[in-house]
């Protein structure tokens, strides 16, 4: 976990957002046609490197002494693929809030004021919106919005 925690960590420490963007329902849905099968990829990615995590730190320590190791060659192209993907994922305008649920806020201006359209991974459109400070507890039914 710590690894990818680090990895993620990483990736958005070096990301400079494009200029913010707002999304009606709609545009974010439609949005979500592009971003559900990046997400599905990003999930599979991570999956495999948790799967893989405790056999990394000996690949590590062996690769430093002998010039490469099979295995972290296959991870590192994991990485890279991830780190492509959530770059993806963060230029469509989205915001990625939880990386191990698949969380995402799409900013959308609601009465005059910033709100997130908030989608998870797994679920079919986008069914949920809140507050800027209220975060994935205080979700609330599109239906209000």
């Amino acid at each position: 976990m710590y690894l990818l925690v680090y990895l993620f960590t990483l990736v958005l420490t070096v990301y400079t957002p494009i200029m913010p963007q707002y999304f009606t329902l709609q545009q974010a849905n439609e949005a979500l046609k592009t971003i559900r099968p990046l997400m599905d990829e990003v999930q599979a990615i991570r999956q495999k490197i948790l799967s893989n995590q405790p056999e990394a730190w000996p690949a590590i320590e062996k690769s430093a002494g002998n010039g490469g190791n099979k295995a972290l060659s296959a991870m590192v192209q994991d990485f890279e693929r991830f780190d492509a993907l959530i770059h993806q994922i963060l230029n469509t305008g989205v915001q990625i809030k939880d990386i191990n649920i698949g969380l995402l806020d799409f900013p959308a201006i609601r009465n005059g004021r910033e709100v997130y359209l908030c989608w998870k991974h797994g679920e079919d459109d986008i069914a949920f919106w809140h507050e800027v400070d209220a975060g994935f507890a205080g979700r609330q039914s599109i239906d209000t919005f």
